[in-house]
Parts: C-alpha cells; sequence; structure tokens
C-alpha cells in the first residue's frame, strides 16, 4: 500500500529544501534516488554546498526509505558502525523518524512565497517569507490599498479561512498563490466605463447566485433596461427552462459563464415609435468558493444592487418639462429625490444656476465655496446606483453640503436638457455646454464641480457615473484641494485690498476732515470779515450821524461875543480827555444848553461825557439846562475839564 502521508512530507521538504515547485519533477527525483530524501537533497545541491551526507550516523539510526512500497516493521536496529547500509525497497524499512540535521537546514534556509491580491480593478505583488503570518500580509495590503485591516477579508486560501495570527508554514501553500480581498463595509463600483457603450441597456457580466430563479433574474434585467418582464425576449437559454420558477442551479446554464441576450418584443401597437432594445447578459457564477454565494458578502444589498430599492416603477419625472422657473423646476425635482432615494441626500440649491453661481462664487472670500452640478437622467442604468449608494452616502452628503453649493437638474427630456445648455453657455461659456453635450446618456448622472475665478468660472472636474464612494470622495477631495489654494490666494488679495481701501479710506476721511477744518476756518473768517465791514459801516454812520449833529449844533450855537461889551460875559476854559483847551466866550445870560451844545460841537456829546468845575468839584451836566451862567455861578470865568461817562 501506498504511504500517502510519508510521499507528501518527503515532496514537501525536497520543496522546501531545493525549491523546486513542480511536484512531478519532485517526485521523479525521489524515484531516481530511491526515495531517498537525503540523497535527492544532494543531488540537486552541489556538493561543496551539499546540506548532509547520503549516509550518516547519529545515535545509531538508520536513514529511513519512504517510497511508496516501503512499509514500517518497527524500530531501527541499533548499529555501532560509523555508516549505514541503506535499506532496498524491497527489503523491510525501518519506522519514520524525523531527521534532526535536516530540520536545522530548513529553519536556516526560509522558503520565499509570492502572493498575487487582487482587489476590484487593482492587484498587489506581495513576497514574504514562509516563518510570515496572516496578518503580516493584511498590513501590506493596508498600506497598498489604503484599507484598514478591520475592514479587510483576505480570501482564496485552500484550506478555508485563516486568522491574522496563522504561520503560512502551516497551511503548506505552493510558491506562488493567488488571493483576493473583500470588503463588505465598503460598496462597489456599480459598473465600468467598459460596460458602458450602448444608452440605456447593461453589457457586460451580471453576477448572480445559483440559487437564484428565473423570474428574479428577469426582474432585475428589467430594473436595469427599463425593459418590462412581460417584453421580455431572451435567447439562450437551455431547452431545459420551462418555468420561471426555476432556479439557475437546475437549467443547466453553462459554468461558470453563460452567454444570454435580451431584447423588447415587438409591439403590434406600440404607444410609441421605440427603437428597438437588445441586451446581453452574461450570467457569471462563482460557487467553487463561499463568498459570491450572497450579495450582502459584498456589503451591497442585493435590491440596492440591480436598482430594486427604493422606487420599484417609476412614473413620475423628477423634473416637469417646461416649468415656468428654475425655482418650482428644482422644489419638485428635491421632492421627488427624496422620494425615490430617502431624506438623507444633498441639500440642493433652490433657485436659478445664476443664483447659484452668485451664492458660491461672489461672496467674501472666506465664504466663497465649490458650485457642484448634478445632472440626472433617468435612461441611464447608472443613475439609481448612482443616486442610491453614491450621492446618498453620508460621508458624500456631509462633505457636500460643507464644501459645495450643490444644484440639481433633469436633463431626461430633451427641452430640460436644451434649456440646461443655455444656461451653462450664458454662465460658463460654450465650452462646457459642448462638454455636456458630448456625453452619452450611458455616461450620466454627471457631477460637474465649477470653481469661481476672477476673470470666469472654470470646471475643475466631470466626474461620471461609473464610480465608487471612495473614488468619488477622492475627486471632490482634489477638487477642494485645487479650491483651498486658489482660496487662500483669495483671502491674500482680498485683505490686501482691503487694507488698502482702508488706508485710502483713513486718508479720504483725513482729507475730508482737513477740508472741512478749513471750511469753517474759511467760514470764520468770512463771518469775522463781515462782521467788521458790518461794524464799520455802523461806526461810520454813526459817526456820519454825529458829525452832522455837531455840524447842527455848531451852526445853531449863538455868535461868540465880544470881550468888553455891555452884557456881563463869561469866559471859560475847558481840558479834553486829550488835554488840549476849549476856549469861549459866552454871555452871562446865556442858557446851559449853549455850553452842552458848544461842547457837543467839539465832539464831546453830553450823553457820552460829562463837566466838572475843579474846586470845588461839581457836575455840571447834572444841572438844569434852563439855568444861565450866572446861575450856576460860571461867572465871570471857570475852568472845567470833560471826563468821560463809565
Amino acid at each position: 500500500m501506498f504511504n500517502h502521508d510519508r510521499i507528501y512530507f518527503s515532496q514537501f521538504i525536497l520543496t522546501a529544501c531545493t525549491g523546486i515547485d513542480n511536484i512531478a519533477e519532485a517526485i521523479a527525483l525521489l524515484e531516481l534516488n530511491n526515495w531517498d530524501l537525503v540523497a535527492a537533497i544532494n543531488g540537486v545541491i552541489p556538493q561543496e554546498n551539499g546540506i548532509l551526507p547520503s549516509n550518516f550516523s547519529s545515535e545509531g539510526t538508520q536513514t529511513s526509505g519512504f517510497g511508496p512500497h516501503s512499509q514500517p516493521t518497527g524500530a531501527a536496529t541499533p548499529s555501532h558502525s560509523s555508516s549505514s547500509t541503506q535499506t532496498p525497497p524491497s527489503s523491510s524499512a525501518s519506522a519514520f523518524c524525523p531527521v534532526p540535521p535536516l530540520r536545522h537546514i530548513i529553519e536556516r534556509q526560509p522558503r520565499m512565497l509570492n502572493f498575487r491580491v487582487e482587489y476590484r480593478q487593482r492587484c498587489v505583488e506581495v513576497v514574504l517569507e514562509d516563518a510570515s503570518t496572516v496578518g503580516e500580509i493584511k498590513q501590506i495590503l493596508e498600506t497598498e490599498l489604503q484599507i484598514p485591516m478591520s475592514k479587510m477579508q483576505l480570501k482564496g486560501w485552500k484550506t478555508g479561512d485563516v486568522s491574522d495570527s496563522t504561520v503560512l508554514r502551516s497551511l503548506h501553500l505552493p510558491k506562488n498563490n493567488s488571493l483576493y480581498v473583500l470588503t463588505p463595509d465598503i460598496a462597489p463600483a456599480a459598473s465600468t466605463s467598459q460596460n458602458r457603450s450602448v444608452p440605456g441597456l447593461l453589457q457586460g457580466p451580471v453576477l448572480k447566485c445559483v440559487s437564484y430563479c428565473l423570474s428574479q433574474v428577469k426582474r432585475n434585467i428589467s430594473d436595469l433596461t427599463n425593459i418590462p418582464v412581460r417584453h421580455q425576449q431572451w435567447e439562450g437559454w437551455p431547452a431545459t427552462v420551462t418555468d420561471d420558477s426555476m432556479t439557475l442551479a437546475a437549467s443547466g446554464i453553462s459554468y461558470p459563464c453563460h452567454h444570454l441576450s435580451v431584447c423588447r418584443r415587438a409591439s403590434p401597437a406600440p404607444p410609441r415609435e421605440q427603437p428597438e432594445e437588445c441586451t446581453d447578459v452574461h450570467m457569471v457564477s462563482d460557487s467553487e468558493g463561499d463568498d459570491f454565494e450572497d450579495a450582502s458578502e459584498f456589503g451591497v444589498d442585493e435590491a440596492e444592487m440591480f436598482g430594486m430599492g427604493t422606487s420599484g416603477c417609476r412614473k413620475s419625472p423628477m423634473m416637469p418639462e417646461n416649468a415656468e422657473n428654475e425655482g418650482d423646476a428644482l422644489m419638485h425635482f428635491t421632492a421627488e429625490f427624496s422620494a425615490r432615494y430617502g431624506d438623507c441626500h444633498p441639500v440642493f440649491f433652490i433657485g436659478s444656476l445664476e443664483a447659484a453661481s452668485q451664492e458660491a462664487f461672489y461672496g467674501k472670500a472666506r465664504d466663497r465655496k465649490l458650485l457642484a452640478i448634478y445632472l440626472h437622467n433617468d435612461e441611464s442604468v447608472l443613475a439609481n446606483v448612482f443616486c442610491s449608494q453614491m450621492l446618498c452616502a453620508e460621508s458624500i452628503v456631509s462633505y457636500l453640503s460643507q464644501n459645495f453649493i450643490t444644484w440639481a437638474w433633469d436633463v431626461t427630456k430633451e427641452a430640460n436638457k436644451a434649456r440646461l445648455l443655455t444656461m451653462c453657455t450664458r454662465h460658463f461659456g460654450s465650452v462646457v455646454a459642448q462638454t455636456i453635450r458630448t456625453y452619452k446618456t450611458d455616461q450620466f448622472p454627471l457631477l460637474l464641480i465649477v470653481m469661481g475665478k476672477r476673470a470666469s468660472n472654470e470646471v475643475l472636474n466631470v466626474i461620471q457615473g461609473n464610480t465608487t464612494v471612495d473614488e468619488l470622495m477622492m475627486r471632490l477631495m482634489g477638487a477642494t484641494e485645487i479650491f483651498t489654494a486658489q482660496q487662500q490666494e483669495d483671502i491674500r488679495d482680498e485683505d490686501e485690498r482691503e487694507a488698502r481701501e482702508m488706508v485710502k479710506r483713513e486718508q479720504d476721511e483725513a482729507y475730508r476732515l482737513s477740508l472741512e477744518a478749513d471750511r469753517r476756518k474759511r467760514e470764520a473768517q468770512e463771518r469775522e470779515e463781515a462782521e467788521q465791514v458790518r461794524l464799520e459801516q455802523i461806526r461810520k454812520e454813526q459817526e456820519e450821524e454825529r458829525e452832522a449833529i455837531r455840524l447842527s449844533l455848531e451852526q445853531a450855537l449863538p455868535p461868540e461875543p465880544e470881550e468888553e461889551g455891555v452884557e456881563p460875559v463869561s469866559k471859560l476854559r475847558i481840558r479834553t480827555p486829550s488835554g488840549e483847551f476849549l476856549e469861549r466866550r459866552f454871555l452871562g445870560s446865556c442858557k446851559l444848553q449853549v455850553l452842552f451844545d458848544f461842547v457837543a460841537s467839539k465832539g464831546y456829546p453830553q450823553e457820552e461825557f460829562k463837566l466838572l468845575t475843579t474846586f470845588p468839584r461839581r457836575n455840571i451836566t447834572q444841572l438844569d439846562p434852563a439855568w444861565t451862567f450866572l446861575e450856576a455861578k460860571l461867572f465871570p470865568q471857570e475852568t472845567l475839564f470833560l471826563e468821560a461817562k463809565e
């Protein structure tokens, strides 16, 4: 009988020591050396670098034969000789016993293992010693794929699931290995660019569990292609398929890949003219492992994967055709979007594209944001997956609300699309409108990232519907980094401009205050000059009036009498405040009023000056003007002096 354990052990040891990966070559080498493991190893490794001799003695232990016909006969017979004779295959072989020197040789020469690890569209090559653990592979993958180890499931082991502490040597792996990574907590891509060549159709592999029934497949294809189940015409099903309740496993489809085609069944009286639609469907099954038996393994709900999670049959359009104003259209869009995909979605700006641009671009530099324009198209197979899985992800919703003004529009109807192109041409130029025209229906939805610049607005990025949450977040963050750099420059320019304007305002204010002070000073000077002119005019008038009074008084004075006359004459000598003396003769019978008029005619009116005698001191102006000089005792002569009244 064959001793399979010994054969496997011999082949494994030979492979580990010599690096021979071909099992057939290893077995042939063992057979050539009559299943003597040590001889086979020394036959491959040069003698000068040999591991150990083919025959050796160690405490009387004899080298065992490991041929397929060898059978254990019990314990080996001790030998006192320095060497032992190899047991032929036909003779009874000694019981197997590990050779200590060989174990030490294996430990001194670690075996290198190659791993090819696939994750979605990426492939990572990892080379490690067989003494490493599974956790070390995950650590390398965490660095390369940027996926936390806690969210990573490493699949493809021949022995089933293993733990992170499992040593690779204990798994008895070949030199080259293929593994793959699953991330249930991270949503996979809904589709790839090569599967979107026909607008509104699905072309490419469709992953199905073999436990699905045909009716489930047809309903899912209906959601993807908008062809109702009753209008589907299939080709490629095996002849054994007679009932839609039959499972894929029982249908007799080819394994692991089966090619089908589906198109819309011709209708005798279609409601509207519609071109025939045809879709190629590849049914792919991977039941060798346990990883694809349930779509939830990927962290994506089955209904959501095929567009069945929210709205089912969608009859109401996202946006009415030919809406009167953009605000009403956006309100209808938001309400319909919430009804289809739930309340966790970006906050869409309600208003015109011009108002959204003003809100995003034309405030203060610190308050500006990027403008995200979401363009929806219900005829695209990517619309449902993109909205439910990417656009409504909490991380995306939060990031958009913090860094973007989000404006949406539905281009399903041609009238709405033409209206959008007109708005884009008016606000962003013809280049943006032409860019939107180049995208086909199956490339929608689109997310345009627009940044406001000094001269014109710039479209930083156009994100298509065939993306993942991670890629969408990375592209949004990349646009934000570009915008932040530009925003910081704008903030510096704005601060410098505000500082210059502040200095200019301060200079203007100082100049204004200076002009105001000069104006007030000039006005005060003008008022003072006017007052002086007025006072001068009054003074002149008063002087003229006084002069007129003086002249009239002077003319009214009686003539001065002669010194030697018949009537008594009084001679008066009057000293003025300036020290001059006025002398005149008056008749003794003259009234004192004549004296007052004489003094006034000389410029000293009675209202301002008083006449006083020297001794005894008397105020003549207080006497009755009707008195005569004789009654006033101013006869025959008297000296008086004028004094200004207080």
